[in-house]
């Protein structure tokens, strides 16, 4: 038997034994947004408006400490699509294009292929392009979950919703109008009545504050839109049987937030609503990581979940003991290279600055657009900054940083060198370097290498095309390509119908039969047709 095929046999009959109570597998629905901090009402913000974030966190968990493993979105959004550390794969860098190891799978296709309904609205920022294997339903012109041929089949829908990224925060005059006509002129944010919350490390100018404000706002909006999702499952009679995640892909799109691994960048709102199985109006204080998502999932949804996984399931019968640290990283950011790691326990953050000889406050054209950022700049260069304002524009930095979080939450009074905290920093330090050995981080490596041993000659391989055997009225299909997955479509009323996930032998339909294989990183094959 083709190696792929018994893989795909294997896989699917363990699959299917471990989850053989269907009935029971929970719906799962996760609402993701971009570029927030825990700006919301349920973490205490005074300005943030947003009750139906507040009533979802009232009615299932609120999670004090989840923090994503960097502060960019593409580079968590690997992380979170594979279930590994980027580094691991070497997907730190962003706007990359890798090709990850040849066992691991997007997450929702092994849903997929225990007989879960996936679908996706609509971001697939992954540093690798999407393989018709993952999802059933994919991009905005979908109904999410309400396009199941059978309603009792159980769903995975990603909704995610974009109105609090970062460029939103600057999008103009009459785009904010917009948003101030949605959510009501009486929940606009003012200015000045903001400013008691800013990050200390940013300058309090007119144009600070305004942008403040305005993520503010667009919080408001997203947490609208967020209700809407909640109601479509309550008018479906789905929201008993669902778990509901909120979470956000990193930390604020503010100056020294967004990119950065300090909390600003990498702490975020995540909220669990699972009625029935998860206490109502409770709090976690344990440090969860978003890469503890997809074990989870599969691990509540009765799937095996795979040895290459690197996070612990967070809620359940099997729910894992909280780790000692988490681990972070900084990489190339857009046009910008930095290597930065770190690790975080609940109180202290380490961070290890392997180029210090370049400033924190590098120029980087997208991240430069910011009202906020632009002053910040202009007040540095006239040497009016002093304080914790200040440390950003510092050459060279410093090797080790070291912040008591809990005392300095904006993470501005280094205490690396200072002897009292000796023995602290040279246990972070170990932890820091013992996770990099653990995965193995290849941002040690030059990305120009390791993206020639990924793509030697800068070419993105393909995918072998499938074959295509028939046996006893039944299709058979292979694909010789280590690490490939399959998907097939059956002709309908003269075109064709969606890609279905192939994990074993099908009945002859009747009609004709295309088949396509795939590989996450790869190009997809060509189409076979049967005879």
């Amino acid at each position: 038997m083709n190696r792929l095929i018994g893989f795909a046999f294997l896989f699917f009959f363990a699959s299917f034994v471990s989850v053989s109570e269907a009935d029971d597998r929970p719906n799962i629905v996760w609402i993701s947004c971009e570029d927030i901090s825990p700006n919301l009402g349920c973490y205490g913000d005074p300005h943030a408006i947003t009750p139906n974030l507040d009533r979802l966190a009232a009615q299932g968990v609120r999670f004090d400490r989840a923090f994503t493993p960097a502060g960019v979105c593409a580079v968590v959004r690997s992380g979170v699509i594979t279930g590994m550390y980027p580094p691991s794969i070497g997907s730190q860098h962003m706007r990359s294009r890798i090709i990850p190891p040849p066992e691991v799978k997007a997450f929702p296709e092994l849903l997929r292929a225990a007989g879960y309904f996936t679908t996706n609205r609509s971001k697939t920022d992954y540093q690798f392009e999407p393989t018709p294997s993952i999802w059933d339903r994919q991009g905005n012109k979908h109904q999410d979950w309400r396009e199941r041929s059978d309603p009792e089949q159980p769903f995975f829908s990603v909704i995610n919703i974009t109105v609090c990224h970062e460029s939103q925060i600057r999008h103009g005059e009459k785009r904010h109008a917009e948003v101030i006509e949605a959510i009501g002129a009486e929940n606009q944010r003012d200015p000045v009545k903001v400013a008691d919350t800013m990050p200390a490390y940013l300058p309090n100018t007119p144009a600070t504050r305004k942008n403040w404000a305005w993520y503010h706002d667009n919080i408001t909006l997203m947490d609208k839109m967020a209700g809407e999702v909640l109601q479509r499952l309550e008018d479906d009679g789905l929201a008993d049987n669902t778990l509901v995640v909120f979470w956000s892909d990193h930390g604020m799109g503010m100056p020294r937030g967004k990119r950065w691994i300090y909390d600003t960048g990498t702490l975020i709102p995540m909220v669990m609503r699972w009625p029935g199985k998860l206490n109502a109006d409770s709090v976690r204080e344990d440090l969860v990581n978003v890469i503890d998502l997809p074990p989870t999932m599969l691990a509540v949804a009765g799937v095996d979940v795979p040895a290459y996984m690197q996070g612990r399931q967070l809620i359940g019968d099997q729910q894992a003991d909280e780790p000692p640290y988490l681990f972070f990283h900084r990489d190339r950011m857009d046009e910008v290279y930095e290597l930065q790691r770190g690790v975080r326990d609940r109180r202290w953050k380490y961070i290890r600055n392997y180029e210090p000889h370049k400033t924190y406050a590098q120029r980087l054209d997208y991240m430069d657009e910011m009202p906020a950022m632009r002053d910040w700049r202009r007040l540095a260069a006239a040497g009016k900054l002093e304080g914790g304002q200040a440390n950003w524009f510092q050459v060279p930095k410093p090797i080790e940083e070291l912040y008591d979080t809990l005392k300095d939450p904006w993470e501005l009074d280094n205490l690396a060198s200072q002897k009292q905290y000796a023995d602290r920093l040279v246990r972070m330090r170990t932890a820091t370097e013992s996770f990099q050995q653990q995965y193995g981080d290849t941002g040690l490596v030059p990305e120009a290498v390791l993206m020639e041993e990924m793509k030697p000659g800068g070419k993105t391989p393909q995918t072998e095309p499938p074959t295509i055997g028939w046996s006893g009225g039944r299709f058979s299909f292979a694909c010789p390509t280590d690490g490939a997955s399959i998907v097939y479509r059956v002709q309908q009323g003269g075109g064709w119908g969606s890609w279905r996930l192939y994990t074993g032998s099908i009945v002859d339909p009747g009609e004709p039969v295309q088949v396509l294989a795939c590989r996450l990183g790869y190009a997809n094959s060509r189409v076979v047709q049967s005879p």
